[in-house]
């Protein structure tokens, strides 16, 4: 269609230069044909030497809050003192930001080096991408233009954060997961005691509390009795630290759009979640995806450390058609919480590698989402309460 457009207004510079030559003044006619047919000549080596002397590269911040822009600061360089007639440069970015883009165009007549900035609206939470998919060597006509010899920089990974609610205590998943955890520590208890009695040395110690001790190792049960902070001295406390495991799964057939709200909703589920367990004293252990590929566990025992995990989250991009696979020396905890964007097909894969599936439960997107287990299926409605379908 440009090629089209382009055409036209040539025919029809060239037919009015005719009835000019020939029919109003010869003379003047001559030197507008001499000049007709020299500019685009120049216009051409401009456009051709242009595109293999420019290098454009672009920097922004590697975070941005949900409902916030995001500055994007775009700069063009050329290796040599000949002008460049103009520059098209053409941004993109993926689907958590607003993707109303446009062509940037600038003139590198004079300059060696000339930066812009665009800023770009970040409309859902989750992982993105800051790019620039063309960069055109204009010639000054604006006939022709050819694409920049030199390769396009490398996309800018960029994560949206959400914001995440606070979860009460008498939220009906918790209070599951947390009496899991109650019952698991008495059984530890009890089972200590026994090999104290029979062997005269107990399966764990305590002691006081001493600032500094890593807040996992807590007995709450045993606190509450003392009235004191009580930490185990061994790590046996492990076995009752409840699991999370974060499966961001996308389907490659899957509208990007859409899986990236379905993932800014699990996000949200499972950081209020994980929030408000530490906040009530509740260690647990956190298994996703890092930005190497490989699955790490965490354990997240502070309440300063959720938004940390969550931002190296929010760094790692999603890969499509990827399970979350439960680390096997994670396969026997007391309590396991899988949240998923897709409980349907290929699922089972991942809960079937769990051992005690009474006590294990899956963390949907709503309660419209997927189910193709026998496991129950909580969500997170409006009013951030979280519901059991």
């Amino acid at each position: 269609m440009r090629i089209i457009k382009n055409l036209i207004s040539v025919t029809a510079v060239a037919f009015l230069l005719y009835v000019f030559t020939f029919y109003i003044d010869g003379e003047m006619g001559i030197i507008l044909l001499a000049f007709l047919v020299f500019a685009p000549i120049i216009s051409l080596v401009f456009t051709v030497y242009g595109r293999n002397k420019i290098k454009v590269s672009f920097d922004c911040d590697g975070y941005v809050k949900k409902g916030s822009r995001l500055s994007v600061t775009v700069t063009v360089e050329k290796d040599s003192g000949f002008p460049c007639a103009f520059i098209d440069i053409k941004p993109s970015v993926s689907e958590v930001f607003d993707k109303k883009m446009k062509v940037y165009r600038i003139s590198m007549l004079n300059d060696r080096k000339k930066s812009f900035t665009f800023d770009v609206g970040a409309v859902t939470g989750g992982n993105g991408e800051i790019a620039v998919e063309s960069v055109y060597s204009c010639g000054f006509l604006g006939f022709v233009k050819f694409k920049a010899k030199a390769g396009l920089p490398p996309p800018k990974s960029v994560g949206v954060i959400p914001e995440i609610p606070d979860i009460k205590a008498s939220s009906q998943l918790f209070r599951a997961i947390a009496d899991v955890v109650m019952t698991s520590d008495d059984d530890e208890e009890n089972d200590t005691s026994m090999m104290f009695s029979a062997n005269t040395t107990p399966g764990y110690e305590h002691r006081e509390y001493v600032m500094g001790d890593p807040l996992k190792r807590i007995n709450w049960k045993l606190s509450s009795k003392r009235s004191k902070l009580m930490v185990r001295l061994d790590e046996a406390a492990a076995s009752v630290q409840p699991m999370i495991l974060l499966d961001l799964f996308r389907s490659s057939s899957e509208n990007a759009e859409k899986a990236v709200i379905a993932e800014e909703k699990l996000l949200v589920s499972v950081f209020g979640l994980l929030t408000l367990m530490v906040k009530q004293g509740m260690a647990c252990s956190f298994a996703y995806y890092d930005s190497s590929g490989e699955i790490v566990t965490e354990s997240v025992d502070s309440p300063d450390y959720p938004l940390q995990l969550l931002l190296k989250i929010l760094s790692v991009k999603t890969v499509t058609d990827r399970r979350i696979s439960v680390p096997p020396e994670n396969a026997s905890v007391c309590a396991c919480v899988v949240a998923t964007t897709n409980a349907g097909n290929g699922f089972s894969s991942v809960t079937d590698k769990i051992e005690n599936h009474e006590n294990t439960s899956i963390l949907g997107v709503s309660q419209d989402s997927e189910n193709h287990t026998d496991l129950p299926l909580w969500y997170l409605d409006e009013d951030n309460n979280f519901k059991r379908v």
